[in-house]
């Protein structure tokens, strides 16, 4: 199911806390200058410079400030371009393999401080409680406000088994939180699966790395081989998934999509202009899906979820998606350093740029809490209590009890699964009904 396609490296998402993406080959943009150098600029950087040389209260380095001044200008451009030293880009290449050290957090910047798009499932960042949205404002003793976002990275990486305390303003808090997170060498499998019911699929999709597409597609094949024929339908989770590579996420766009257009990409050199079409084959066989997202779907999550939206193969459930819709390159220099830059925007199918503003879900769902109440446990009378009650010609009253036990459990199990996750119980019954009507996404 896996395209070739030319040998770049297409982020779209931000920065991982330790994480490490493979690349594949350079983008490289030799460009002459359509317009004369702003002469007065540069001798307004080269004053500052001498400046900061014969003034400062200590003395720095000509690497450090150069080197400063690189971060500056790519941090000004948006918060997903920044610069990779030599050791951090050694990082970067080690492979988006699904294993890094850190905390487990995909972030951001905003108003000068860091924000978390989303914790990565089962890291230590999401067992301690970190939400998409929060924002950092304290690492230890250290505000982040005027670090750069890989300053702030930095320092939330460290020796697996240390600890960092996170002070974290969020949404509906009075008072900022204050979070002890344990460092760990992370491993993520970016697929996971089970069977919610008989015939009824059950996928999350953590983040996309280069591998995702295979493991998404052995896990369909073995829910398949489980059920013992072709699912009923799926649900395909993507809530807080910060993203990936986008040539997975155009890969596993078109395990559900026969033809056409799943996503294409504008910017301004060449190489940055990609279009991903369809080749033929459902995995699905055209069974209904139903796609979860929320406000920790970003990027390549918006990707899938904007592709399926467009061509109607799935019913989007849930809130908004973060709304990034920019691709980044990773272009080698001769230092040995690298810089990550914004070469292009991507468009869904049908021409969406979702930069800005997000994937709208065809049915908006809130994530409540259910309880169960005192009457939902009362025991109610059936006709097969009464006494000298009529008998059903086609079963046996040993029978019908038994359907009727068959029953309780299975409501028994709904009522765990809209405790536990209310969204998922939610798009069950959606894939439910789908199914009953015959109708195919």
């Amino acid at each position: 199911m896996s395209k070739q396609f030319k040998t770049a490296l297409l982020l779209t998402l931000g920065i991982f806390i330790g994480v490490s993406a493979s690349i594949t080959g350079s983008v490289f943009a030799i460009k002459e200058p359509t317009n004369g150098l702003p002469l007065n600029e540069l001798r307004n950087l080269s004053d500052i410079f001498s400046r900061i040389k014969s003034d400062y209260v200590e003395d720095v380095e000509d690497k450090t400030l150069l080197e400063n001044a690189i971060k500056g200008m790519l941090s000004g451009l948006d918060p997903h371009s920044t610069y990779l030293n030599p050791d951090e880009y050694k990082e970067l290449q080690i492979g988006t393999t699904g294993q890094f050290g850190g905390l487990g957090i995909q972030v951001g910047m905003e108003d000068g401080f860091v924000k978390v798009i989303s914790p990565i499932d089962d890291t230590p960042a999401f067992r301690a409680g970190i939400e998409a949205g929060d924002l950092i404002v304290r690492l230890d003793d250290k505000s982040v406000k005027g670090m750069s976002l890989n300053d702030a990275v930095n320092l939330m990486r460290g020796k697996p088994g240390s600890n960092i305390s996170l002070t974290i303003v969020r949404k509906g808090q009075d008072k900022p939180l204050v979070i002890v997170v344990t460092r760990d060498i992370i491993k993520v499998d970016s697929v996971k699966s089970r069977m919610l019911e008989p015939g009824f699929g059950y996928v999350r999709i953590t983040n996309f790395q280069s591998k995702t597409p295979n493991d998404l597609l052995k896990a369909i094949n073995s829910l398949k081989k489980e059920f013992g024929d072709e699912l009923k339908g799926l649900v395909l989770d993507l809530r807080n998934n910060p993203g990936g590579v986008l040539n997975a996420a155009a890969d596993v766009s078109d395990m559900f999509i026969n033809k056409g257009k799943l996503v294409y990409t504008e910017g301004r050199i060449e190489n940055s202009k990609f279009e991903f079409n369809a080749k033929p084959g459902d995995v699905m066989n055209n069974s209904p899906i139903v796609i979860l997202i929320n406000g920790g779907s970003a990027s390549a999550s918006e990707i899938v979820a904007g592709a399926l939206q467009d061509h109607h193969r799935a019913v989007i459930m849930g809130s908004k998606s973060f709304g990034k819709g920019s691709v980044q390159t990773i272009q080698e220099l001769r230092s040995g350093g690298a810089v990550k830059i914004t070469t292009a925007r991507y468009f869904t199918p049908s021409g969406r740029s979702i930069q800005g503003e997000g994937i709208t879900p065809d049915i908006a769902l809130g994530d409540f809490k259910v309880t169960e109440t005192e009457t939902d446990n009362l025991a109610r009378l059936k006709e097969a209590d009464l006494g000298n009650h009529i008998t059903n010609p086609d079963k046996t009253d040993e029978e019908i009890k038994k359907d009727i036990e068959a029953k309780k459990e299975s409501d028994k199990n709904k009522k765990v699964l809209a405790a536990d996750d209310y969204q998922l119980h939610e798009a069950l019954v959606l894939l439910k009904g789908l199914t009953i009507l015959g109708h195919k996404s």
